[in-house]
């Protein structure tokens, strides 16, 4: 099948491209110009252009009989909050319309955070956002972006729904594998404390899995549909425990209240707004901490085979890939 792949080259991306390939599927990728390619297999057919551009966006996928949209700004803050809107809002409804306009299939890469916080007992795809309160512009616009793929699909588009849950593993250290960032500064001694009281659970998906998710949805997802793609729901403070059994290391004995790790992350806010300086904490990020990210993903597991590996198995891959690039000090015995 010929599948035009934007956010190809983003670190969920990389590893969809990679078993997209490896399944036989001939790939077009929509990449800016300035974009890494290192990394994706061999043979993509490579096309310069953005998912903000309407337009490129449609004669991109001319021809192909489905687009698997997976672009997204994934960041805790950026100087033009209008940056969130024209991607992760404007590119799904260029998505849609480009679609459409091929006659092709859409599978659409949206995000756990699109569907809101959950509480302690995790829900599955009959949950929605509420729609009333936003932690931060990447919560706003996903879940907007996941109202306008909703309206689309119940209107007749073939149009496949995917939430990620928090995705881990070997690949770039960027904004969107935000776990193994975590990981390198905790096993480097540059995690002081944990936000919280690390009470909140979290659904950890190992990215190798959910990428081959992402190729079953696009071969046998039912059209219409949304898949919950998520792992093990685990709160911080067991994270980290699992870690310091495979590592020795210790897990954080440390912990910031809410209302300090709040204040901290507002002066570093502003600061950020004044200098244009990347913020290591906001207040936004520590709503995101308060709340409870928990998932089931049986509808994927029996629609798509999706298999999610035990948490532990998936981190001492992850550790390996980190130790063998010398990016976390050798490993406590």
């Amino acid at each position: 099948m010929k599948v035009l792949l934007t956010g190809g080259t983003g670190f969920l991306g990389k590893n969809v491209a990679r078993h997209l390939v490896a399944s036989g599927h001939e790939v077009r990728l929509l990449a800016r110009a300035t974009s890494d390619l290192r990394g994706l297999p061999a043979g993509l057919d490579v096309v310069h252009g953005d998912v903000t551009d309407g337009a490129g966006f449609t004669a991109a996928a001319a021809g192909c009989a489905a687009v698997m949209h997976m672009a997204a700004v994934v960041k805790m803050w950026t100087p033009d909050r209008a940056e969130f809107d024209r991607v992760n809002v404007g590119g799904l409804q260029h998505a849609l319309a480009a679609a459409r306009a091929a006659g092709a299939r859409l599978v659409y890469t949206s995000s756990f955070i699109a569907v809101g916080p959950t509480g302690s007992a995790p829900v599955d795809e009959s949950h929605v956002h509420d729609q009333q309160r936003f932690r931060n512009d990447y919560e706003r616009t996903k879940a907007r972006a996941d109202v306008l793929a909703r309206e689309a699909a119940e209107a007749g588009q073939d149009v496949v729904l995917l939430y990620p849950g928090v995705v881990y593993g070997p690949g770039e250290l960027t904004a969107a594998n935000i776990v193994v960032k975590m990981v390198c500064d905790h096993l480097s001694g540059r995690l002081p404390a944990l936000v919280g009281p690390g009470d909140r659970l979290w659904s950890y998906a190992f990215a190798d899995d959910v990428a081959r998710a992402h190729v079953s949805a696009l071969e046998r997802g039912r059209a219409g549909q949304r898949y919950f793609l998520g792992g093990e729901n685990v709160t911080l403070r067991d994270f980290f425990a699992r870690l310091e059994t495979l590592t020795g290391v210790p897990a954080p004995r440390r912990h910031i209240p809410y209302g300090v790790a709040s204040m901290v992350g507002r002066a570093l806010h502003l600061w950020a707004e004044l200098t244009g300086a990347v913020p290591e904490l906001t207040h936004e990020v520590v709503n995101v901490f308060r709340e409870h990210w928990a998932y089931e993903s049986g509808k994927a597991a029996s629609e798509l085979e999706y298999r999610s590996r035990p948490l532990a198995d998936g981190l001492k891959v992850t550790l390996d890939w980190l130790h063998e690039r010398a990016l976390v000090p050798a490993r406590a015995s």
